[in-house]
């Protein structure tokens, strides 16, 4: 198994695409890249820790090569947008990619130079390609929040313009 790790604004609109898939064994909300050890919600929601919210992902490379996360992972997000994403502002929202070896540096750097050479943003690419550092697990109201309250989720995805951007931009 391996762990991979995406930033792409509120980590509850970042669980769903991963989901179901044959080789993820499990994805969990949490936060990274921050300077404050074992932040809360509420602190890295005020952007003062550094931390990201981030989903991490647990995968069998055999079954679900990690190149085939970062296709899923980039058409997710605004990767031109360093404020945060759609509706959620901050730091805290910031994309970025956690490589947890060589390899998935490699091949994130990789997806990157293709959607900048691709032309299909007039932006220039923002989103980080950084090393994992220590991962906070989110509370757990946090965890499969689609699911456990899909009524608020939907309403919240709906307002953010997440979904509009994905159509315009990447379908």
């Amino acid at each position: 198994m391996e762990l991979a790790t995406f930033a792409g604004g509120c980590f509850w609109c970042m669980v769903s695409p991963f989901e179901e898939l044959p080789g993820i064994h499990s994805i969990v909300s949490g936060y990274m890249g921050g300077h404050v050890e074992n932040p809360d919600y509420e602190e890295v929601k005020k952007g003062t820790t550094g931390h990201a919210e981030v989903v991490q992902i647990t995968f069998d490379p055999a079954v679900f090569p990690y190149e085939r996360l970062l296709e899923l992972y980039w058409p997710q997000i605004d990767p031109t947008d360093a404020g945060g994403q759609f509706q959620d502002r901050g730091s805290q929202y910031r994309t970025a990619i956690f490589y947890h070896n060589e390899h998935q540096r490699a091949a994130a750097e990789q997806t990157k130079r293709d959607i900048e050479a691709s032309g299909r943003f007039d932006k220039p690419i923002v989103t980080e390609i950084v090393p994992a550092g220590t991962f906070y697990r989110a509370e757990e109201y946090h965890q499969d929040y689609h699911k456990k309250e899909p009524k608020h989720y939907k309403e919240d995805r709906a307002q953010s313009g997440r979904d509009e951007f994905i159509q315009q931009n990447w379908k």
